[in-house]
């Protein structure tokens, strides 16, 4: 079993930038394909990013593409997302989740089998 903790949300202004990080107790992170998952007020809950075990493979959301970056460092047991150009419909509280299957990538919160507790990210001006 794997304790995720996300950090780094925060209160940014439009075209801003925020990094979050998804940091795990436990079992070894490298054991774990991790993503990045959102839900905004009165929304449902929407995948952002997801990487492999190694992170040599990610994907993204359509609306998120190009403008955030995950990436991962095994040695400090910790997966980050950097978002760049934010815009105020990314406003959200902000998940990570560990996927057992380390070669996995999926779109689903179903594939996820551990989860944190979230971080909110505002960005208004």
């Amino acid at each position: 079993q794997v304790q995720l903790v996300e950090s780094g949300g925060g209160l940014v202004q439009p075209g801003g930038s925020l990094r979050l990080s998804c940091t795990a107790s436990g079992r070894s992170f490298s054991n774990y394909a991790v993503g990045w998952f959102r839900q905004a007020p009165g929304k449902e809950q929407e995948f952002v990013a997801s990487i492999t075990w190694s992170g040599s493979n990610t994907i993204y959301a359509d609306s998120v593409e190009g403008r955030f970056t995950i990436s991962r460092d095994n040695t400090k047991n910790t997966v980050y997302l950097q978002m760049t150009s934010l815009k105020p419909e990314d406003t959200a509280v902000y998940y990570c989740a560990a996927n057992r299957r380390p070669y996995e990538l999926s779109y689903s919160a179903a594939k996820y089998d551990y989860w944190g507790q979230g971080t909110q990210v505002t960005v208004s001006s």
